[in-house]
């Protein structure tokens, strides 16, 4: 666990449940059927809507309704989210947020939990997916080159840059992929290039229980916390420059820790249920 959170802030456990069966069973596959179709059927609709305003009104006067949106959409998929702040983070910072990626609903939770205006850096092919797609279009997501050309990476610095220096502060997910085991994969480099070529700051993300509510591989949807730990903000400017891997590490070791401290004490709980029945 990080030093930067008290001892009285160690995170949540992330006790996954016991196999149902029988009615146990049926139950949790009626609970997720009705939190899909709830947080679905609010999403498709109050999504045109903010689409529609995004026509007429400057996203960042908009950015209240689409918190509202968010929050949402968690909430009626059955997810209570707290935000633990350290405090070296500075919320007026603009900066990359850099956070563990665990299920769909991983940008909702973020955009609920992160006090100022953001937006972030997402694989170019979901600007295809439609109502989404075109949301995150609108709302000035960077889209991310699915094939690493020279000039569709250009052209993702640039628009990195730009949004930057306008005070929009960025969420990146540098794993590439959603985790299928919980933990913290390895994180691709762009992002701390980036940080350091630009010397912007970073601050690091970890989303704690949101395995437990859902996976990549199931669409069961279990209720539960999502404690989202932002870390102390981690200065770039005096950093070397050429050395992003010092960076990605320094950065993994602070998102990985809460996460991974709550898995270990899941494993351990699992474990004693077992040997007590």
């Amino acid at each position: 666990m990080s030093a930067e959170f008290g001892a009285g802030e160690m995170p949540p456990t992330s006790r996954m449940p016991q196999a149902e069966s029988g009615a146990g069973w049926a139950f949790a596959v009626a609970r997720s059927f009705f939190h899909w179709l709830a947080a679905g059927a609010y999403f498709f609709t109050v999504c045109p809507v903010l689409i529609l305003i995004g026509v007429f009104a400057d996203p960042r006067k908009n950015d209240g309704p689409q918190r509202w949106m968010s929050r949402t959409v968690v909430r009626l998929a059955g997810a209570r989210i707290e935000v633990r702040a350290s405090p070296g983070f500075d919320p007026g910072r603009t900066c990359f947020f850099v956070s563990n990626h665990v299920n769909l609903f991983d940008p909702f939770v973020l955009y609920s939990s992160i006090p100022q205006f953001i937006r972030g850096l997402e694989l170019e092919s979901h600007f295809h997916i439609p109502v989404y797609g075109w949301l995150m279009k609108r709302f000035g997501n960077v889209p991310v080159p699915d094939v690493a050309k020279p000039s569709d990476l250009k052209r993702m610095w640039r628009m990195t840059r730009s949004a930057l220096d306008s005070g929009i502060s960025l969420v990146v997910f540098p794993e590439g992929r959603r985790t299928l085991t919980g933990r913290v994969g390895d994180f691709q480099d762009g992002v701390f290039r980036m940080a350091l070529r630009f010397g912007t700051p970073v601050v690091p993300v970890s989303m704690v229980g949101a395995f437990a509510f859902n996976q990549k591989k199931s669409w069961m949807l279990r209720p539960g916390r999502v404690v989202i730990y932002l870390h102390d903000t981690i200065e770039t400017a005096a950093m070397d420059k050429t050395d992003p891997k010092a960076l990605s590490d320094l950065v993994w070791e602070k998102v990985a820790a809460p996460v991974h401290a709550a898995l270990d004490d899941t494993e351990v709980y699992s474990a004693a249920t077992v040997l007590k029945a």
